[in-house]
């Protein structure tokens, strides 16, 4: 049975207050719409490309670690701690700097204050149900320790199968709309998968043993994206595995895992944008996972593919929806037998 504290039982919300300090509205990618908007689409497909925003970053940062951190893959053909030890160390300082650069700018020092923070509540400091007793700890390790390692662990046996003609590949200067074409792609695909998985994940029996970790999160944080039970981690990150399969290029495949590796931490910052003295910088958090953890049963997807809207999982923020996914939930749980 899913867990006892469930956000009925936490949200002890008086009738005069409002539930969100910020609300946006929750729209998906118009590249499903009917009928069809070219318009709409051209500039939903490369804005996150071509415009400063987190993945840009991913893109920009991806090129980078490909053309000066990344060994001659000769050295590759063999699993030595001599290079995967580098890429462990360099995945966890990504992981510190964005995600513990986040914290520190929000939720440290209060840069921007409540503005578009979506929940008015602060982090939980303090609890039981927390190792360490203390969120952010408790975050903090489960993301460097286990998720670090989960995401290395799939970076390392791709370069391995790269280095030893396993995994296959091609290159951007012969190919160049192939490497277009899978950065189009590639937000449908993780956003499919991950509906899938999640989906997965909150199947009891998994859910009681693995993705309850997560979800002690209800109140959340930059750190809260990746903590994660390391079942959890291998799961989430598995949508990697279609570059062991499709030929593909490690810029995509890097871009790929910062995407699902240092994304969360933007999609759980819990604040729609990032604010540099009044001044959008760039989005940062989404309503539609916020309304997730707040809910549980509703919304295991993303904006990117429409799965909740066609699974009749959606919640898009309304008291209305609100109603219904707490009666969906109530009547679930009703007919689930006790742990």
């Amino acid at each position: 049975m899913i867990e006892k504290e469930s956000p009925d039982n936490t949200e002890k919300d008086s009738k005069t207050r409002e539930t969100w300090n910020h609300k946006t509205p929750v729209i998906f990618s118009p590249l499903f719409d009917w009928p069809p908007s070219p318009k709409a689409i051209v500039l939903a497909l490369t804005k996150r490309w071509v415009t400063f925003s987190r993945n840009a970053i991913f893109l920009i940062l991806a090129w980078l670690v490909y053309r000066y951190s990344l060994q001659d893959l000769s050295h590759m053909k063999s699993l030595s701690v001599d290079w995967i030890i580098p890429i462990f160390l360099r995945n966890f300082l990504l992981m510190s700097v964005i995600a513990g650069g986040l914290h520190l700018y929000l939720f440290t020092f209060r840069a921007q204050g409540k503005q578009l923070k979506y929940d008015a509540r602060e982090q939980l400091e303090k609890s039981g149900k927390f190792s360490f007793r203390n969120q952010v700890w408790d975050n903090i390790f489960w993301s460097l320790a286990s998720g670090v390692t989960a995401w290395t662990a799939y970076e390392v046996f791709y370069l391995w199968g790269l280095a030893n003609d396993i995994v296959p590949t091609f290159a951007i200067a012969e190919h160049p709309f192939v490497f277009i074409a899978w950065l189009l792609v590639l937000p449908v695909l993780t956003s499919s998968h991950f509906y899938l998985a999640h989906r997965l994940l909150h199947w009891p029996p998994l859910y009681k043993r693995v993705h309850r970790l997560h979800h002690r999160n209800i109140q959340i944080g930059p750190w809260s994206g990746m903590s994660m039970h390391p079942v959890e981690h291998v799961i989430y990150i598995s949508s990697a595995l279609i570059h062991f399969i499709v030929p593909s290029h490690p810029v995509i495949l890097l871009v790929h895992l910062y995407s699902r590796c240092l994304g969360p931490a933007f999609s759980h910052a819990g604040f729609e944008k990032l604010l540099v003295k009044d001044t959008s910088v760039f989005e940062a958090a989404d309503f539609h996972h916020q309304l997730h953890h707040r809910f549980f049963e509703c919304n295991y997807g993303t904006v990117d593919a429409p799965w909740d809207r066609w699974c009749g999982s959606f919640h898009d923020g309304s008291d209305e929806a609100t109603v219904r996914v707490r009666e969906q939930r109530r009547r679930m749980y009703r007919n689930r037998p006790p742990a």
